[in-house]
């Protein structure tokens, strides 16, 4: 007797991130850390200078070093807004030239989050370059709709980890945003270091800032920033991923809410 058919759904083609199209490998092999002028550096030296410096001094001296060849990424977060600041002033009272800023645009942020992009570049006559992966539909043809339901580490890495890649595909440093004061897993971040995934420098100047540090710069400062850190989103993310965060709670603790993931993929 033949079997009778099977009534459970068809299973989904395993998602492959290196697989997504467009894919960018970094080109820049900058394990060689020099100065602007071509004079070699340590790292080791540099790392352990930066922890004494304040966040506007690191700034200044990645833009000694690396522009053009550095890109700040912007997730449109309170600590964009500060780092932002800080950068503006630089370029405009110092004379430097104003570095590359970026974003990933992963379709599904928060309305907010577009206006305080706008906000931003109006204050401050910045024009975000966006990056993103491919579209919401393209994703659901390939592997289903709502890939972030099922599969969130996957959803991660087309619409973030590789767009990621072809933004850093052509400099020697990006700047980040992350602070130690974030999580547990972002406890010992370093202010300077190679990363590893991404094969380039990475500069964290806002790393031992904490949450006091940042709104009383935006405070004294008169920044604009994202309204939703005023509706209980310490951390704000995609829609579908990010949940506000009880007065107390893990800044980090309305990300994938309920899942083991705690991070994109990109820091």
């Amino acid at each position: 007797m033949a079997a009778p058919p099977s009534t459970s759904s068809p299973a989904l083609p395993a998602i492959e991130v290196e697989r997504v199209p467009h894919r960018a490998e970094p080109r820049s092999q900058a394990s060689a850390l020099t100065t602007a002028g071509g004079e070699p550096i340590d790292p080791r030296e540099v790392t352990a200078r930066l922890e004494g410096l304040d966040p506007a001094e690191t700034i200044a001296w990645a833009l000694d070093t690396f522009n053009p060849r550095i890109r700040f990424a912007c997730s449109f977060q309170k600590t964009s807004s500060v780092t932002i600041d800080m950068v503006s002033k630089l370029t405009s009272d110092d004379g430097r030239e104003a570095p590359d800023f970026f974003y990933l645009d992963t379709d599904v942020l928060f309305e907010e989050t577009y206006t305080t992009r706008d906000a931003l570049a109006a204050r401050y006559g910045i024009e975000f370059q966006r990056f993103a992966g491919i579209s919401l539909d393209e994703q659901a043809q390939l592997y289903g709709d709502q890939l972030w339901a099922r599969q969130p580490d996957a959803c991660c890495g087309i619409r973030k980890v590789e767009p990621m890649r072809q933004a850093l595909s052509s400099v020697d440093c990006w700047v980040a945003g992350v602070r130690r004061a974030d999580s547990s897993s972002r406890a010992k971040t370093p202010k300077f270091g190679w990363d590893k995934r991404f094969n380039l420098w990475k500069l964290n100047p806002l790393a031992d800032w904490t949450e006091r540090d940042v709104w009383n710069y935006i405070r004294e400062h008169h920044l604009p920033y994202n309204p939703l850190h005023d509706r209980g989103y310490p951390s704000i993310g995609c829609t579908h991923c990010t949940q506000p965060v009880e007065p107390g709670g893990d800044l980090r603790a309305g990300r994938w809410t309920g899942l083991a993931k705690t991070e994109c993929g990109i820091n």
